[in-house]
C-alpha cells in the first residue's frame, strides 16, 4: 500500500463510537430553543399597559444596542431633485439626498396629480426588497403606483447594494456584486466592529422620513412605511426604532424565528441582530413595539417564511392591541402566492394606508377598490426613474462614500485606540468561556495501523456536554515499539496541535508538515473542532456548506443571534484540546510543551486560544499572514469559511493575522 493510499484511508476513516454530524446543529438549536421559550414566557407575562410599556422600551433599547447604535441624524440632507417626470395622473420627482455626509441615497417621490393640491397629505415610505433595480424595478414601481392610485404620496428609496447604490461595482471575476452578496460582505465587516449593517439600513430610512418632513405636500404626523422581504425587514426595524411612523405594513417578512430556524432558512446580514435571541426576542417583539398604532401584516401562503409562523405571531400579538382597546388595528392580509408583494397585497396595503393615514371615508375607499379592480395607473419606464445620469452614485459623485469606506475609517480609528493586552484578554475570555459549560473529557482512544513511519491514534473527547471533538495523534514510530491496541501513546516532550480547514479529512495537503514535525520529536494532534472533518454538518438545501448561505453560515448566524459566535466556540474547542493533551499523563509527569500550528483562516482560532490560555508556547502558521483588518477591508472576494471565523467586536481589542 502506498503512503498516498494510506493517508487517503485515514482521511476517510469513520469512528463508530459516536455519530457526530448532527451534534453542532442540535447543540445550537437546543440553546436557541431554550431562549425562544424564555421569550414566549416573558411575553406571556405582559398582561397590562405598564408591563407592555416596559417590554416595548426594553426591546427598542435592545434593538438599537444590538445593531451597534444609530449614526447621528444632525447632518444636512443636501437633497436635490435631479428630474421630474409626468405620468398618467401622477408626477415622479427623482431625488438624491445624503443620509450621512457623502453617503448618497437615491429615491423616487410620487405625487398624486401633477403637483401640490390642498393641505399637506399622507405619505408612505416604500422600502425595497432584494430586487437588483430596487426602487425603479417594474415590480416595485407597480406596487408604488397602487398606493398613488389611492391618493397617497410615496417615497421609494434604493437600499445599500441595490439600484443606483452598488458599493462593489464588480468582483474580481468581473461579475456585478449586489444585494445579499454585498450585504453579507458588509455585514461581516460590521460584525468585526461590534455592529450590524442593519444600523445603516435603519438610518437611511430614518433620513428618508427626515426628507419627507421637509416637503410641504406631506403632513409629518401621517407618514407610514411598507416594503416586502428585505423591505419588510426594514419596515419592521423602523416600527421599533422610529416613533414618527404612524402606520406600517410589513410584507413577506413577519414570522416566528424559532419556526424559521427549524425550517432551515438563512438570512443576510441586515436581518441578523446580534444577541437578541439570547434576550428572548422574536418577531412578536417587532409587533408589540408598534402597539397600538395601525399595523397590517402582509403575507403569502407559499413563502419560505412559514405562513404558520406568521399566523402564530399575529395571533399571539393581538392581545397587545387589545390591552389598548383597539384589537382591530392589527390585521393580517394573506394571498396565495410565493414570496412576493403581490398586486392584491399592494391594493390591501394602499387601502389600509388610505384609511388610517389619509382618513378616507368608507365611500372613498370603496371607490378606490372599484377603480383598482378596473386597472392600474400607466407605469413609467425604468430609465425615467433613475436619479443619476451614470446610473450609479459611485460614478456620479466623485466624493461618494460606501458602507465599505465607513468600515475602513472605523477600523483605522479602532486601531489607533486599541486597548492593551490585559483588557483584550479579559474581553476575549468572556466571549470564549461565558456560553460554555465545562464537562469531563471522557476521552476514547483507537490505535490504527501506522502510516509512513508514524504511529497513529484516533481520539475523541467531550468539549461540551453535547459536543464531541476528535483528532489524529501522530508520533514517529520508535524502534522496537509494539504497543497493544488501545494503549495510550508514550508521552512526548512537546505536542503541536494543528488546525486547518476540514481537519482530519484534509491530511494529504499537510502530510509533509506532519512528517517533519514528528521527525523533530514532537507529537502532532490534528484537531477536529466543532463542525469540522468527521463532524461536518449535513448540507443545507444542497448549498456549498462553507460558503455564504450554507450550513456553517446558518449555524454561525444562530450563535450570533444568541450573543455568541462559532469562532469563539471553536476557540474553546482548541482550549479543550489542550486540556485533552494535558489529561493523558499523570499529575507527577512533566507536561509536554504545547504549540499551535494553523493554516488558512483557522489561524484565528489558534491566535485567540493563545491570547487567553498561557499554556500555549507558540503559534505557527503555514504562510505569511494578512491582518484581519486588511483582509476585511479588501472586500472578502473568497467567502469560504468567513462566517466561521468572525467574533463580533474583535477589532476593538485585536487585529489577529489570518
Amino acid at each position: 500500500m502506498t503512503m498516498t493510499t494510506r493517508v487517503q484511508e485515514l482521511e476517510r476513516y469513520i469512528c463508530t463510537l459516536y455519530e457526530t454530524k448532527d451534534q453542532l446543529k442540535q447543540h445550537i438549536f437546543a440553546r436557541a430553543d431554550r431562549a425562544f421559550r424564555a421569550g414566549d414566557e416573558a411575553r406571556d407575562r405582559v398582561r397590562d399597559l405598564a408591563s407592555l410599556a416596559d417590554r416595548q422600551q426594553a426591546m427598542k433599547q435592545a434593538m438599537v444596542e444590538a445593531v451597534g447604535g444609530l449614526p447621528p441624524s444632525d447632518t444636512p440632507l443636501n437633497a436635490t431633485v435631479t428630474d421630474r417626470v409626468a405620468g398618467e395622473g401622477y408626477t415622479v420627482e427623482n431625488i438624491v439626498f445624503e443620509a450621512r455626509p457623502q453617503h448618497y441615497v437615491t429615491g423616487n417621490l410620487y405625487l398624486p396629480g401633477h403637483g401640490r393640491q390642498g393641505e399637506p397629505g399622507a405619505a408612505v415610505l416604500f422600502l425595497s426588497g432584494h430586487e437588483p433595480d430596487a426602487k425603479h424595478s417594474p415590480y416595485y414601481h407597480e406596487v408604488c403606483l397602487r398606493m398613488v392610485q389611492a391618493g397617497l404620496i410615496v417615497f421609494a428609496i434604493d437600499p445599500i447594494g441595490q439600484g443606483e447604490r452598488l458599493g462593489m461595482l464588480t468582483a474580481a471575476d468581473g461579475s456585478t456584486v449586489w444585494g445579499t452578496a454585498e450585504h453579507q460582505r458588509l455585514g461581516v465587516q460590521c460584525y468585526a466592529l461590534g455592529q450590524s449593517i442593519a444600523r445603516l439600513f435603519i438610518h437611511d430610512a430614518m433620513r428618508a422620513i427626515d426628507y419627507l418632513e421637509t416637503r410641504p405636500e406631506v403632513d409629518p404626523s401621517r407618514i407610514g412605511v411598507t416594503g416586502n422581504s428585505g423591505g419588510g425587514t426594514q419596515t419592521a426595524m423602523m416600527m421599533v426604532c422610529d416613533d414618527r411612523v404612524a402606520a406600517a405594513a410589513p410584507a413577506t417578512f413577519i414570522m416566528n424565528r424559532q419556526q424559521y430556524m427549524h425550517a432551515g432558512g438563512v438570512q443576510d446580514a441586515e436581518q441578523i441582530w446580534p444577541g437578541l435571541s439570547g434576550l428572548g426576542f422574536d418577531h412578536e417583539d417587532l409587533l408589540l413595539a408598534f402597539a397600538p398604532k395601525p399595523l397590517l401584516v402582509c403575507a403569502v401562503q407559499y413563502d419560505f417564511f412559514p405562513i404558520e409562523a406568521t399566523r402564530r405571531t399575529v395571533q399571539r400579538s393581538r392581545k397587545f392591541w387589545e390591552l389598548h382597546g383597539c384589537g382591530e388595528l392589527l390585521r393580517l392580509e394573506e394571498d396565495r402566492s410565493t414570496h412576493r408583494y403581490t398586486d392584491p397585497l399592494a391594493i390591501a396595503a394602499a387601502d389600509f394606508f388610505a384609511q388610517h393615514l389619509a382618513k378616507r371615508t368608507d365611500t372613498e375607499r370603496r371607490a378606490y377598490l372599484e377603480q383598482a379592480a378596473l386597472g392600474r395607473l400607466a407605469p413609467l419606464e425604468p430609465w425615467q426613474l433613475q436619479c443619476t445620469a451614470s446610473r450609479q452614485v459611485q460614478l456620479e459623485y466623485a466624493d461618494a462614500c460606501t458602507a465599505a469606506d465607513a468600515f475602513k475609517t472605523s477600523a483605522v480609528q479602532l486601531a489607533a485606540g486599541r486597548s492593551g493586552h490585559e483588557a483584550g484578554a479579559s474581553w476575549l475570555a468572556q466571549r470564549v468561556f461565558a456560553s460554555r459549560e465545562r464537562c469531563g473529557l471522557n476521552a476514547r482512544f483507537v490505535q490504527l495501523d501506522s502510516c509512513d513511519g508514524l504511529d497513529v491514534h484516533y481520539a475523541m473527547w467531550w468539549s461540551q456536554h453535547d459536543i464531541m471533538n476528535s483528532g489524529y495523534w501522530f508520533r514517529a514510530t520508535e524502534a522496537g515499539s509494539n504497543d497493544a491496541a488501545q494503549k495510550l501513546p508514550k508521552q512526548p516532550e512537546s505536542v503541536t496541535i494543528a488546525l486547518w480547514p476540514h481537519g482530519t479529512t484534509n491530511l494529504a495537503a499537510h502530510w509533509s508538515w506532519i512528517q517533519s514535525t514528528c521527525a523533530s520529536g514532537s507529537a502532532v494532534l490534528v484537531l477536529n473542532v466543532s463542525g469540522v472533518g468527521p463532524h461536518e454538518p449535513h448540507p443545507l438545501y444542497g448549498k456549498p456548506s462553507h460558503r455564504f448561505f450554507g450550513i456553517h453560515h446558518k449555524l454561525a448566524d444562530e450563535l450570533i443571534w444568541l450573543g455568541d459566535s462559532l469562532a469563539a466556540m471553536r476557540t474553546y474547542d482548541v482550549i479543550r484540546g489542550i486540556d485533552f493533551v494535558a489529561s493523558l499523563y499523570g499529575e507527577a509527569d512533566a507536561k509536554p510543551e504545547i504549540s499551535l500550528y494553523a493554516a488558512g483562516l483557522f489561524r484565528i482560532y489558534a491566535e485567540a486560544a493563545a491570547a487567553v490560555d498561557r499554556r500555549v508556547k507558540t503559534v505557527e502558521a503555514q504562510s505569511s499572514p494578512v491582518r484581519m483588518q486588511d483582509w476585511l477591508a479588501s472586500g472578502i472576494e473568497n467567502d469560504e469559511d468567513v462566517m466561521s471565523v468572525i467574533i463580533p467586536g474583535l477589532l476593538h481589542y485585536y487585529d489577529f493575522p489570518v
